[in-house]
């Protein structure tokens, strides 16, 4: 994947969310994108574990400057709906994130090619190398359009 972030103690290349593994550093990084991954599937979580994952990479999005997120959820292994999908998904439609999240569409929704797909890629440029992958829709991501700022709920 290409550079997204940087350290600004050290200047070398660091993961967003944690601190610089080459000086350790847990100042805020240097984006040269707007638009990230997270992958709440990592360590396999627990339902709760993966959304207060989610909620805590949302504030840090926040902070950082992030406008939109690619969010890996994972589809389950019976490819009808895994349990942190379902989780995420009543979180986003019940506005369980709506100080933060401005607009969501599930994977399934954007298909490569598709007039959402169209739509979305021209308000965020930075999706389509996120997207242009998938030409029946994914159902194992949701895309998060954050706001400008976090409102009180």
């Amino acid at each position: 994947m290409a550079e997204i972030a940087q350290c600004p103690e050290c200047g070398n290349v660091r993961p967003v969310f944690d601190e610089c593994p080459h000086c350790g550093s847990t100042d805020s990084p240097t984006l040269s994108v707007d638009t990230i991954e997270i992958n709440l599937k990592h360590g396999q979580p627990l339902v709760e574990e993966a959304l207060d994952n989610l909620t805590e990479h949302l504030r840090r999005s926040m902070d950082l400057g992030i406008k939109a997120i690619v969010l890996i959820h994972g589809y389950g292994s019976g490819g009808e709906g895994g349990q942190i999908k379902r989780a995420v998904h009543q979180a986003l439609e019940s506005n369980r994130f709506s100080d933060r999240v401005d607009e969501y569409y599930f994977g399934e929704q954007v298909p490569a090619g598709s007039a959402a797909y169209q739509s979305l890629i021209k308000r965020r440029p930075g999706l389509k190398a996120h997207l242009q992958q998938f030409k029946i829709g994914n159902p194992g991501i949701s895309i998060l359009l954050l706001g400008a700022y976090a409102r009180s709920a």
